[in-house]
This record gives C-alpha cells, sequence and structure tokens, in this order.
C-alpha cells in the first residue's frame, strides 16, 4: 500500500473522529444552553435564584408553570382555610405570587385571582399534595422553606385583633402542617 493511500485514509479517519467529537461538542453546549434557558425561565416564574435549588427543579423536569402552580396553590389554601378570603389575605397571595414572578399579564395571574374570588375544588390542593410527595425528597427539601414562609405569610396576613392574640387561625395552622407534611413524605 502507498504511502498515499496510507495517508488519505489516516486523513479520513482523523475527520470522522474529529467529525464526532464536534457533534458531541456541539451536543453538549446545545444542551447546557437549553439547561440555562430552563433555569432562566424557572427563576422568572417562581422568584427563586439559589442555583442549586434550580439545577434540581430543571432536572426534576419540572416547567415553569408547573412550578407556578406548586407556588401558588398553598397560598390560595391557607387563604380560604377559614372558609373565607380576608382583604389583607388576598393582598398577600397577590403579593407573594409577584415576588415568585408571577406576571399580572399572564393567564396564570387570572387564574389565581379567580381563585380567589371562588374557592377552588378541594381536588386542587389534592393535587398539589400528590405532585409534592412524587418530588424527589431533595427538591421538596430545597422548596420547602420558602414556599412554607409564604404560605405563613398569607396566613398571618389577616390574622389577630388590634395586634392582640394569635395571628393564625386554627383552620390556618391544621392547613399549614398539611402543607409541610406534603413536602416532607
Amino acid at each position: 500500500m502507498s504511502n498515499e493511500v496510507l495517508s488519505d485514509r489516516r486523513k479520513a479517519l482523523e475527520e470522522q473522529f474529529f467529525q464526532k467529537q464536534d457533534e458531541a461538542l456541539r451536543e453538549r453546549l446545545r444542551s447546557e444552553r437549553e439547561g440555562a434557558e430552563r433555569k432562566q425561565a424557572l427563576a422568572s416564574a417562581s422568584g427563586i435564584h439559589d442555583d442549586a435549588v434550580l439545577e434540581a427543579i430543571v432536572a426534576s423536569d419540572i416547567g415553569p408553570d408547573t412550578l407556578a402552580a406548586l407556588g401558588v396553590v398553598p397560598l390560595v389554601a391557607v387563604a380560604w382555610a377559614d372558609g373565607r378570603v380576608e382583604r389583607r389575605e388576598r393582598e398577600a397571595v397577590l403579593r407573594a405570587a409577584a415576588e415568585a414572578g408571577l406576571d399580572p399579564e399572564d393567564p396564570s395571574y387570572a387564574l389565581l385571582e379567580s381563585w380567589l374570588e371562588q374557592r377552588p375544588d378541594a381536588e386542587l390542593l389534592d393535587a398539589w399534595r400528590d405532585y409534592a410527595a412524587a418530588l424527589p425528597a431533595d427538591v421538596r427539601a430545597r422548596l420547602a422553606p420558602d414556599l412554607l414562609a409564604r404560605a405563613r405569610a398569607v396566613a398571618e396576613a389577616a390574622g389577630g385583633f388590634l395586634g392582640m392574640g394569635s395571628k393564625i387561625s386554627g383552620e390556618e395552622e391544621r392547613v399549614l402542617e398539611s402543607l409541610s407534611r406534603s413536602l416532607a413524605e
């Protein structure tokens, strides 16, 4: 076999090798870019900026809409705990939703407002509990503190009388405990 033929085959082999390497590199870069875009969308939808939490959420294949629902359903449940939504509870829910990145122009915001006007079916909270319980334990552990703090802020919004007494009703406390259990299971 001549050196020229061997040289041509060596070049073809190298080109194939580097073409495969380039394809793998391009795929990795595309995947990283998509992951970064998903993290940005999740951060916008949720108000979460902790990179480790966002990584765990992306790894769990949770989208922005699901994350938004995951964040607001507990707030609505706490607001309705005593059978009615007080003005200050409504304001606290909407404020928490805005802080979490829910845009007032988004259809999800209109849905949230409708839930504050008319109590959603119990199936909504049941679906939330089932979904939360199915999340990986590390994701639940990372989401729980912020989510429960927002829910507690809603519970405290209309509580107490002239600044005295417990700010959280017994019904609200039971809902908070239920939410906490769902995130701990």
